[in-house]
């Protein structure tokens, strides 16, 4: 694997940390979860072999340090450091982008706000909820989760929302036969260190947030929405499908499930590669 470069960027409110590999058009990687820059170490070094390949820290996370440790956290805000990125790396030049899960969420966001920064956005599984028939299920969950968090704590919280990312689907789990790729302890440990923040910041707010759908379909053309083939019916699965026949755009299908780019690296890779182009 390829050490990147590393360096910091100052935006309002926080100071990001990102890394940059390869050379060629920029591709920008958003994490998800609780994931950061790190999380796409697997699957980096093979797409730099054609994009200078730049992913970082979302704000609060890992290495990127909140001014105010207790600063509430919006979708918008998120795209802001991304689109800070996108000025720092390719000033004036549009880029690709790709987003997975909340980070997905961003990469949307980001495609409205500042279309003219952006050639192409595929977004992984986003749980854009708000565009559910069933959103108001949806709500119950997250306000379950959030009450469950602050009275008993983090454990129980993750339990609660396991449960409710499974309904109408079989497993979020990988299936049988798979399993996530080994990871570095320190990774693995940032990841646990993460997750207090992002149940208690991230879930509820970006959860919460509706995308312009109008405007998204103003730029379908720059949209690819994917899913995972191993997650049909999972919550975090259905409003990319919903949104690609609202849109009438395909629905691609990445290898595993909503975290397929940790146990199908490889074959993850080769598809978003595929998505970038066409």
């Amino acid at each position: 694997m390829t050490s990147p470069e590393t360096g910091s960027l100052r935006v309002n409110g926080a100071t990001l940390h990102y890394e940059v590999r390869g050379r060629g058009p920029l591709l920008l990687l958003i994490p998800g979860g609780t994931g950061g820059a790190s999380s796409f170490d697997d699957v980096a070094d093979d797409l730099a072999a054609e994009y200078t390949v730049a992913t970082y820290d979302p704000r609060g996370m890992s290495r990127s340090v909140l001014d105010d440790p207790e600063a509430e956290q919006r979708v918008s805000e998120h795209a802001d450091d991304a689109f800070s990125i996108l000025e720092l790396l390719s000033p004036g030049e549009p880029a690709r982008v790709f987003g997975a899960s909340s980070g997905a969420i961003v990469a949307v966001h980001l495609l409205t706000a500042r279309p003219e920064r952006v050639t192409r956005v595929v977004a992984h599984e986003p749980p854009l909820v708000e565009v559910l028939p069933d959103v108001l299920e949806h709500r119950t969950l997250l306000a379950r989760v959030d009450e469950t968090f602050r009275a008993q704590g983090l454990v129980p919280a993750m339990a609660v929302f396991a449960e409710g990312l499974q309904k109408g689907g079989e497993t979020t789990e990988p299936k049988a036969g798979t399993r996530p790729a080994p990871q570095p302890s320190a990774r693995a440990e940032q990841s646990a260190a993460n997750l207090p923040y992002f149940v208690g910041r991230i879930v509820p707010r970006f959860m919460a947030y509706a995308p312009d759908v109008p405007r998204l379909a103003e730029m379908s053309d720059r949209l690819v929405l994917a899913g995972g083939e191993d997650s049909r019916g999972e919550l975090p699965y259905r409003p990319a499908a919903f949104l690609a026949e609202r849109l009438g755009v395909e629905l691609r299908h990445f290898p595993g499930g909503h975290v397929g780019l940790t146990t199908h690296p490889a074959e993850f890779g080769a598809c978003l590669r595929e998505a970038l182009r066409t």
